[in-house]
């Protein structure tokens, strides 16, 4: 029985030191969490103390982590650039971050900063423009420059060298940070997709897509209302047919870069070889960009005789078959 009662009680005594340990590494190792999680929170959840109020960083494509995280730390958004640029290699997110221009109007730890920047939150409202039908690469991109800073004008019309007619004049909404490059590709992209439910009528035209769109910026710029606008086409169809010069006067607008559409005498013995005065058939690209109502007017065109148009004092159109009975036009409504 003592043997007995003497292995109870040193069971008891090993279950107890058993238990007393346990508690203390148990403790130990909650202590040790603890101690990262504050770490953890004060090194990537915590604000940099000098986050300032409101400020603008720019992200450029294909900068270097290490140069972004410098740019953070520069400004005051980050703590250390090193905890930054560890935290996002740790995370897989290096290769996510995302170009732009960023503004930071309230204190976020490394982590929150690294979230902004993963998925593009760039806190900027979008700029929103409405570049008018009719609109040249050239107006458009006076329009861009006074919006859009990162968008000068000479960086616009250089990327959109050889688009003329094939940017959509529509309302768009860009970021402050879009660049010339993705303003254009917005542009020519709402173009294809604003085309796509005519592309069986402009293959049905017999005229390939280029000459729809050339024609189609000289109605734009020579007509308005849409009955005038198939009027037109109907006739400049007609002259291209006959192998007629167009006589447009809305290109001297384009050669010359002004909004003026009356030529002088000196301007239609221009060589330039948009030029439709001296030169048959159609220019050699579009001198605007059209919308999509003078685009269907160029498929859709009047069926008509008329071979001569002008627009009166009165305002209207006026057609005619004959050059004299066009010189009539011309004295009664000019």
């Amino acid at each position: 029985m003592e043997a007995l009662l003497r292995g109870f009680y040193g069971a008891r005594r090993a279950v107890a030191e058993h238990l007393h340990s346990f508690r203390a590494r148990y403790a130990y190792g909650s202590a040790l969490f603890l101690l990262a999680l504050a770490c953890y929170a004060f090194a990537f959840l915590v604000p940099a103390a000098s986050f300032p109020n409101d400020a603008y960083v720019t992200i450029r494509a294909g900068e270097p982590l290490s140069e972004i995280s410098t740019s953070l730390s520069t400004n005051g958004i980050i703590t250390s650039a090193g905890l930054f640029s560890a935290y996002v290699r740790v995370a897989g997110r290096a290769s996510a971050l995302k170009a732009g221009v960023y503004r930071f109007t309230r204190p976020l730890g490394i982590a929150g900063v690294a979230e902004r920047l993963t998925h593009g939150a760039f806190g900027i409202a979008a700029v929103r423009i409405t570049f008018p039908e009719g609109y040249t690469v050239r107006d458009m991109s006076a329009l861009i420059a006074r919006e859009l800073p990162e968008a000068d004008a000479p960086s616009f019309i250089a990327a959109a060298k050889g688009d003329e007619g094939y940017l959509f004049p529509d309302t768009y909404e860009f970021l402050p940070s879009a660049s010339a490059a993705d303003i254009v590709a917005a542009m020519r992209a709402n173009f294809d997709a604003r085309i796509a439910s005519i592309t069986p009528a402009i293959a049905a035209s017999g005229h390939a897509l280029p000459d729809i769109v050339t024609m189609a910026s000289l109605i734009e710029k020579e007509a308005r209302t849409p009955a005038d606008r198939r009027m037109v086409a109907g006739i400049l169809w007609n002259r291209v047919r006959l192998g007629m010069p167009l006589q447009v006067d809305a290109v001297f607008g384009y050669i010359e870069g002004t909004a003026t559409h009356a030529p002088s005498l000196a301007e239609l013995s221009s060589d330039s070889p948009y030029n439709t005065y001296l030169h048959a058939g159609l220019p050699p690209g579009p001198i605007c960009n059209p919308g999509l109502d003078a685009l269907l007017a160029a498929l859709t065109p009047a069926k008509t005789a008329d071979l001569y148009y002008l627009t009166g004092k009165d305002g209207k159109m006026h057609y005619a078959r004959t050059y004299a009975e066009h010189e009539r036009n011309q004295l009664l409504y000019l």
